[in-house]
């Protein structure tokens, strides 16, 4: 399914949970409010954080709030966006709670200030696969609007609790990491490096290849004394999660050293 049709898709759920709107008497505000049996969204909650207008929701008030959702400022401006900001609008979408789009637009405007953006929409979507799509170890702070997220999680807890029981985790406590460990986080940072250079294309390959140090970046950046104890697995997680950052600056680096 095309990304449009499928915020379309969307919007038309979310219409449907709004007609299923009933009127009744409050009597601690002594007036009439709604109540809804909604299957798709909660719709409570959408109508209080977005003052929604409940006496008039129409078709098209759907898609504005779903163009919302997944983080645009109105309808129109699904229609006229690149495939790489439909692509990443879906998994905005598809992953609020992990991360709100209020979030995530800090998150990249923060990147963008370090790193002297803006970024480009195809820049943009590899960093949120990146940092969020790929890793499960986020939760937003924020609300996901999603009944059908929040049943399948439901329905599915049980599970998670006896493979949250069956799994063992090995912390880190304690550093320098033992030759076996130390190996396998180089491993893991030569290769998040290959990926993420091949993607940002570095103007100086060749000097941003001879600025890379793998053992450096995982000493500096990713398993600092202040993090410890650490997930052994979370803390391989990290480091895709930093990479996209560190590699652009060393590009920088690389640039201005050229320039020089």
């Amino acid at each position: 399914m095309k990304t449009i049709e499928y915020f379309k898709l969307q919007a038309k759920n979310l219409h449907k949970d709004f007609k299923t709107q009933q009127s009744y008497f409050d009597p601690t505000y002594g007036r009439d409010l709604y109540k809804y049996a909604p299957k798709f969204f909660d719709v409570d909650a959408l109508a209080l954080d977005f003052d929604i207008d409940e006496d008039n929701f129409t078709l098209m008030n759907a898609q504005h709030y779903i163009a919302r959702l997944a983080g645009f400022g109105k309808w129109t401006e699904i229609l006229k966006a690149s495939p790489s900001a439909l692509e990443l609008s879906k998994l905005l979408f598809d992953n609020m709670h992990k991360v709100s789009v209020m979030e995530w637009e800090i998150y990249i405007s923060g990147e963008e200030s370090k790193y002297g953006g803006p970024f480009g929409d195809e820049f943009k979507l590899d960093i949120f696969k990146t940092v969020f799509d790929r890793e499960d170890g986020h939760q937003s702070d924020g609300i996901d609007y999603r009944l059908v997220r929040k049943n399948e999680k439901l329905t599915t807890e049980n599970q998670i609790v006896k493979s949250k029981k069956m799994k063992t985790t090995v912390q880190i406590v304690a550093l320098p990491l033992d030759e076996a460990d130390r190996m396998e986080f180089i491993r893991t940072a030569n290769s998040s490096f290959e990926r993420v250079f091949e993607r940002i294309e570095p103007e100086n390959p060749e000097l941003v290849r001879k600025m890379w140090n793998a053992e450096k970046f995982i000493d500096e950046d990713v398993l600092t004394p202040d993090r410890l104890p650490i997930d052994r697995d979370y803390a391989l997680s990290m480091i895709d999660a930093f990479m996209v950052g560190y590699v652009i600056q060393l590009a920088a680096e690389a640039d201005n050293q050229t320039t020089r």
